[in-house]
């Protein structure tokens, strides 16, 4: 797509100010050099969250009259469309995605350093949050913008006709889902179309190590352990061999997994929960709005993820706002960051129309009552879980590379059911061993 002219960034200015949020029709922005163009903004959004974030941009608008210029690429070509970007020098102002990004973007000289000093209302952001903006040296990247914690969905509809408790145990787990498998739970006299578990088991973004790592954790094992800031791998521990075998054994053994689960990333993997193909799904609590569609509300329960060996822990992580470098409008930057952490913002992106999903999903501000704010005792749950058992992904300086390598040594694994689990980890110890000294975090 060609780049806007001058003459169309000027257009788009002084319709900007008339109607405050620039919706522009093609996905490039105005050069981000130019201090007249409005400030530009992508998030990683599908159709739903972006009427979300309007709304939120709409409102700072109003209250700053600071244009915004807000046409994010689509969710699918999210990163390679950033890397379009600063091929050709033109990143976005700003940027708001999950914090896997922190790392390569931070390694990519894409990231202005954010002083927490200067940051109007720091003081009132949980400091939980603030650690998913940190990098491996103790400095801050990013700001924290919605926080959340996993947890298990479950087609409670499925369980009760089949007289099961609610899973409390790994082998709690694993049995219901053999019985979602074999046990014809949507009584449609076939017991061949359904399946226990939902695994995005895609190697794309590393999304299977970012599922697993949940079990990795409950059974005391690791991809990194840390001490005192500085890493070793323990991918091959007894700890994580053992999550790893029992997380085979669900692909290979009883597979209770769908059948194309290796190739299938997180959109995909939403599908089949909806469809009711697969009736237990350990995810993000940003997927009640679209599953009290369909499979309906009152068809799935919310709990927290069964305790495996060593306990409950899951993936408590979320998004942060970047503030990109080579921007000429570094105090807008600073102003629309810190409006988004405002509880106005914040309440903003938790209350979305209905049919939408929430943007902000646990707020980041100390002065937003997730309680009120919901009146959901689900997210009561997400709440309990993110506050007790919840963790995120070592900080190192880049822990994309690490993720990616164990998802694909994962994948090789649940595909190749004759594969020496044991000796497969230890051999991508030695890959994360050395990825570790590179980026000089090795103990």
């Amino acid at each position: 797509m060609q780049r806007r002219t001058a003459r169309t960034r000027t257009a788009l200015f002084a319709g900007a100010v008339a109607v405050g949020l620039v919706l522009s029709a093609c996905s490039g922005g105005a050069q981000q050099g130019d201090p007249n163009a409005p400030i530009e903004v992508w998030t990683r959004s599908q159709d739903d969250t972006k009427k979300v974030y309007e709304k939120i941009f709409k409102a700072f608008t109003d209250k700053t009259g600071i244009p915004v210029n807000y046409n994010p690429p689509p969710f699918n070509d999210f990163d390679k469309r950033v890397q379009e970007r600063a091929q050709s020098k033109d990143l976005p102002d700003l940027v708001i995605t999950d914090t896997g990004s922190l790392g390569p973007y931070r390694k990519q000289g894409f990231l202005v350093e954010v002083d927490r000093n200067a940051f109007a209302g720091q003081g009132d952001l949980v400091e939980r949050a603030w650690n998913n903006g940190k990098t491996a040296d103790g400095k801050y990247f990013a700001v924290p913008f919605s926080t959340q914690a996993q947890v298990l969905l479950v087609r409670k509809d499925w369980r009760e006709k089949l007289g099961k408790p609610v899973p409390k145990t790994w082998e709690e787990l694993a049995a219901l889902a053999n019985d979602f498998t074999t046990k014809d739970p949507d009584g449609n006299g076939d017991a061949k179309d359904t399946f226990g578990i939902v695994a995005p088991g895609s190697t794309d973004r590393g999304y299977l190590a970012w599922w697993a790592a949940n079990y990795i954790w409950q059974a005391g094992g690791d991809i990194l352990s840390e001490s005192g800031g500085e890493y070793k791998v323990a991918v091959n521990s007894p700890q994580t061999t053992q999550a790893v075998n029992w997380l085979k054994g669900l692909f290979c053994d009883t597979k209770v997994t769908l059948p194309n689960s290796l190739t299938m990333v997180t959109n995909d993997a939403h599908n089949y929960f909806e469809q009711g193909k697969a009736g237990i799904y350990l995810t993000g609590p940003y997927m009640f709005t679209r599953f009290d569609k369909a499979p309906g509300k009152d068809k799935y329960e919310v709990i927290p993820s069964p305790a495996g060996p060593s306990g409950s822990t899951v993936l408590g992580e979320g998004e942060v706002i970047y503030q990109m470098a080579g921007s000429a409008k570094t105090a807008e930057q600073k102003k629309l960051a810190e409006f988004l952490v405002s509880p106005e913002a914040q309440q903003l992106g938790m209350k979305p129309d209905a049919g939408q999903r929430p943007v902000v999903r646990l707020s980041v501000n100390k002065n937003v009552d997730v309680k009120a704010v919901y009146n959901d005792p689900r997210w009561d749950t997400v709440a309990k879980v993110y506050a007790e058992n919840a963790r995120p992904f070592p900080n190192v300086p880049n822990f994309q590379p690490f993720r990616q390598q164990t998802a694909e040594t994962l994948n090789s694994l649940f595909a190749k059911c004759g594969s020496d689990v044991s000796a497969e980890l230890t051999k991508l110890a030695g890959n994360l061993d050395k990825e570790l000294k590179s980026q000089k975090a090795a103990q």
